[in-house]
């Protein structure tokens, strides 16, 4: 745990509180501070990419693309939301919560995947960002791509984003905020442009897709939010414990979708004038082909600044990830083990890769898989806690040893690992993707795409079914004060003895 004082960590410019609870008198930040966060964490031009491959791909029409947009909005980061609710109840980050979920070692395993999937995320995002800014250089200079080149931007590009992400909550906060409007300015210019030059008798003449597509397609474009959903306690642990967990659900899923379901329909349309777009050598350069000069570098601009953000936030939670794995190391110099391997597997994916779009998609479908089965057994975990006199214990949050409230059975939930165990490989067993095909993914579950949804069922029903784990607590006298305390000032009422 850091030592710090309470000044530091509470109005610092630079944040240096690890994964430890954020205690209450620290906790001063307000749900609205929520949206321009998950506003900007979906501020990528790769929803373009995405929406052009609903058009291409699954060959839906405008109003198909719309539905999927919107509900891959509010089904992904309504559980963004909902998970949230947990880090206003323990003030501490999804990575440290789950300790109380799947035990003291437990949680290392469930812990592991969701790292190295964040890895890939984060390689992604940093490729995508290197592509916006070769994409520039060459609109404005007329330089063109090259091996140094690339490694050049890329490097810088990881850069900054390690440089951002080590500063912490406040700094992004103030960062998320202006690039949102800066973004939402440019957005709706690009708006404008394409509701001027667009064909759109060819837009809305396109025939319908199949039902299986339009399902399938919710899981695609649901995939990103769905990778947040561990890390949502994260960005909520600063809320007091009377912060509104409806209002927590509802700003997080108005931030997402304010960007989510234009962008995605935005790259629908220009998959119109463009069929080639969801086929391009990388996902930025069509931008060029498809506005004009003086709109494609400004409107790219601020995209790479909104990239660089996204990466930033999640290099910020993959710290904590860390950190709970047992990497001794603060939170900052944690990021830096994901900024390294984000540059190695970025130049990897732009020099080696034959596909990005390919690569994105099967690496999305496993993304979804992959977090889902720790969503299901998470969600149960946090209904049972809902009434408990002691949702979360701080001090036991940060025990390791055999007398921590979660030390369980040798240090393992069994109840927890069994589910989820069980429901990651049942939900890869139903996955068919580019570089792997399950057993039962010839199956509707696998045709539509849903195995996804199906492995948070999974992880859930075995989690409810089995019996509730019992923690390592005799229920003293502390906790019940602390219980009442909690409760009274969630609910405004004066504590009662």
């Amino acid at each position: 745990m850091d030592n710090l004082s309470t000044a530091d960590n509470a109005d610092g410019a630079i944040e240096t509180r690890g994964i430890e609870p954020v205690p209450d008198h620290e906790r001063h930040g307000r749900v609205r501070e929520l949206f321009p966060t998950w506003v900007a964490a979906n501020i990528s031009v790769l929803l373009l990419t995405m929406g052009a491959a609903l058009v291409v791909f699954n060959a839906l029409n405008f109003w198909q693309v719309l539905i999927v947009a919107a509900c891959a909005a509010a089904i992904s980061f309504g559980m963004v939301g909902v998970v949230s609710v947990s880090g206003k109840w323990g003030g501490a980050p999804g990575a440290t919560l789950s300790r109380a979920t799947f035990g003291v070692r437990g949680n290392l395993f469930p812990g592991a995947i969701l790292w190295i999937a964040r890895f890939g995320w984060e390689t992604i995002n940093a490729v995508t960002g290197a592509y916006a800014v070769l994409t520039v250089l060459d609109l404005l200079f007329g330089i063109k791509s090259n091996t140094a080149l690339i490694v050049v931007t890329l490097f810088l590009f990881v850069a900054c984003t390690f440089l951002v992400s080590g500063m912490g909550r406040k700094a992004l906060n103030v960062c998320n905020t202006w690039s949102t409007y800066l973004f939402g300015i440019f957005s709706v210019l690009v708006l404008g442009y394409l509701i001027a030059h667009i064909h759109w008798s060819e837009v809305f003449s396109k025939p319908a897709g199949t039902t299986a597509m339009v399902i399938a397609g919710v899981g695609t474009i649901a995939a990103g939010g769905i990778s947040w959903v561990p890390t949502g306690p994260d960005f909520a642990r600063y809320l007091p414990r009377a912060a509104s967990g409806k209002k927590i659900v509802g700003v997080t899923v108005s931030g997402a979708g304010l960007v989510m379901v234009p962008m995605v329909l935005m790259g629908a349309v220009m998959a119109v004038a463009s069929p080639g777009l969801a086929q391009a050598s990388d996902p930025v350069s069509f931008l060029g082909d498809l506005l004009p000069t003086w709109l494609a570098v400004p409107y790219l601009l601020t995209a790479i600044i909104g990239m660089l953000l996204i990466n930033s936030l999640s290099m910020y939670s993959a710290g904590f990830t860390a950190q709970t794995m047992g990497v001794k190391l603060p939170r900052a110099m944690a990021v830096s083990i994901n900024a390294v391997i984000s540059l190695v597997g970025g130049l990897m994916l732009m020099l080696v890769a034959k596909s990005f779009l390919g690569s994105f998609i099967t690496f999305l479908i496993l993304l979804a898989v992959s977090f889902s089965a720790w969503i299901g057994v998470y969600a149960v975990d946090m209904f049972r806690r809902r009434t408990r006199a002691v949702r979360y214990d701080a001090a036991a949050l940060m025990d390791t040893s055999r007398n921590s409230r979660y030390w369980y059975k040798a240090g393992f939930c069994w109840q927890a690992m069994v589910s989820w165990v069980a429901a990651l490989l049942l939900g890869l067993a139903f996955t068919k993707c580019d570089w792997f095909s399950g057993p039962f993914s010839g199956t509707p579950i696998g045709k539509y795409g849903l195995a996804w949804a199906a492995t948070i069922v999974i992880s859930a029903a075995i989690m409810a079914v089995l019996p509730t784990p019992r923690e390592n607590t005799s229920g003293t006298a502390e906790e019940t004060a602390a219980a009442k305390a909690e409760q009274a000032e969630e609910t405004g009422q004066p504590v009662t003895v």
